[in-house]
């Protein structure tokens, strides 16, 4: 042991082996290279030869579409047809009538067209609440978040996602925390549209609680909420920017409700937690907007929850964070056309509808036409045989997914009402 402890390295094996020759040494040098290039030429040879993985395929038929018969011809003339005027009229009228025919009497909105998607997700729910109030239905915009009021959890958050009969969620799926922040949201919108002061009669409860849930979640605006699956829907162990911007979008929310409905000490309470959220925000995400924060919070590359920093969310974005929004465009491209989730998601060359149509919405609210009119152009023309917007595309343009998909069609009725010239509805 002692005479190992003070021999070179490889010890008394490397005493014992005999010194190699010059050639011996090339020799067997020139043997490994072919070797090696042999085993490199099998595995390219395996790799080209390999089934490629499988691409996701339409989810759904022409069947699924309901006959526009009278009755739903009298539903689109109780309130007003998006778009009215544009060359995105027709995509409208029809995501507006997917809306209607996901909607469920109690007030529940199926995410999409069967299978996996025939659940009621908050977010999707509260952006179709907005945009059945924005197209005049007002009492299917009260109903859908008089769902979300009578599945809200005690602590005043919401599981991912809830049976359609409301009975509570399918499966044991994590909570995602960002359904508070998107139910304070479309509260005040619906409000907003609806004419109402503060929230509609009969959803105090709603703004309480869920503003309770984002004042603890985040102590008042002092941190960050804690990490959650956002709408990547997928497990993460730090916070990323699309579970906190719709904290700080229901803040302000909340803000705007309790000041409406003459409580100022509650409606300070909110707008001073909303504020020290933003500067909190900031401090985690502002010098590059990624996924998670800047590279020493992980990055993870721009994705779409930059959106969510833009107006309607937030009233006044901070210039890098428009920035940000541009640059999301380019770097999460796709060869069909639209946007992917995020510059960092899979590189499959699957397009998404429902990210791409975030970014026509925000740019028709804040003023960029040109942005929002090339985005909803490509939407067009992604729509299916019977008229319906899918949840992908892929490379070669084909449709993948259900179609319709409630969160895509209610940005496009959005996007389309924004983008009505003035005075188009007397």
């Amino acid at each position: 042991m002692a005479l190992m402890s003070h021999c070179p390295s490889g010890g008394l094996a490397s005493l014992a082996r005999p010194r190699r020759t010059r050639s011996a040494v090339s020799r067997g040098l020139a043997w490994s290279a072919a070797v090696l290039g042999s085993v490199t030429m099998i595995i390219g040879m395996i790799a080209a030869t390999a089934t490629p993985a499988p691409q996701p395929t339409l989810l759904t038929s022409p069947g699924w579409r309901a006959t526009e018969d009278t009755a739903g011809a009298t539903w689109l003339s109780v309130g007003s047809l998006p778009g009215r005027d544009t060359r995105w009229a027709d995509m409208a009228r029809v995501a507006l009538l997917d809306l209607h025919q996901l909607s469920r009497t109690n007030g529940a909105v199926a995410a999409g067209a069967g299978d996996r998607w025939h659940y009621a997700w908050p977010r999707d729910s509260a952006f179709v609440a907005v945009a059945m109030a924005r197209t005049g239905h007002h009492a299917e915009a009260r109903r859908a978040l008089e769902f979300l009021q009578r599945v809200q959890l005690e602590d005043g958050g919401f599981e991912a996602r809830y049976l359609l009969d409301g009975s509570g969620p399918p499966d044991s799926r994590a909570r995602q925390s960002d359904g508070a922040g998107w139910a304070l949201w479309a509260l005040w919108e619906v409000s907003r549209l609806s004419g109402d002061a503060g929230s509609p009669a009969g959803l105090r409860h709603l703004l309480n609680k869920a503003s309770g849930f984002a004042l603890a979640a985040t102590d008042n605006g002092r941190r960050l909420p804690p990490p959650s699956p956002d709408y990547w829907e997928v497990g993460v162990s730090r916070t990323s920017l699309g579970t906190a911007a719709p904290f700080l979008a229901g803040l302000q929310a909340s803000e705007g409700l309790y000041a409406a409905l003459g409580e100022p000490a509650l409606a300070e309470r909110s707008g001073a937690a909303a504020e020290r959220l933003r500067q909190g925000l900031a401090g985690r995400f502002a010098d590059c907007y990624e996924r998670f924060g800047c590279r020493r919070f992980g990055g993870g590359g721009l994705d779409a929850a930059v959106t969510f920093l833009m107006p309607p969310f937030v009233q006044a974005p901070s210039k890098g964070a428009v920035q940000a929004w541009i640059r999301y465009q380019s770097d999460a491209s796709r060869p069909g056309g639209g946007l992917a989730p995020g510059a960092q998601w899979k590189q499959d060359g699957i397009s998404w509808t429902p990210e791409t149509a975030l970014v026509a919405y925000t740019a028709s609210v804040s003023g960029r036409r040109e942005t929002a009119e090339r985005w909803m152009d490509w939407l067009s023309a992604q729509r299916t045989t019977w008229g319906s917007l899918p949840e992908k595309v892929l490379a070669t343009g084909a449709p993948a997914g259900p179609a319709p998909l409630a969160w895509t069609a209610a940005l496009v009725v959005l996007t389309a009402a924004e983008l009505e010239p003035v005075g188009a509805h007397p």
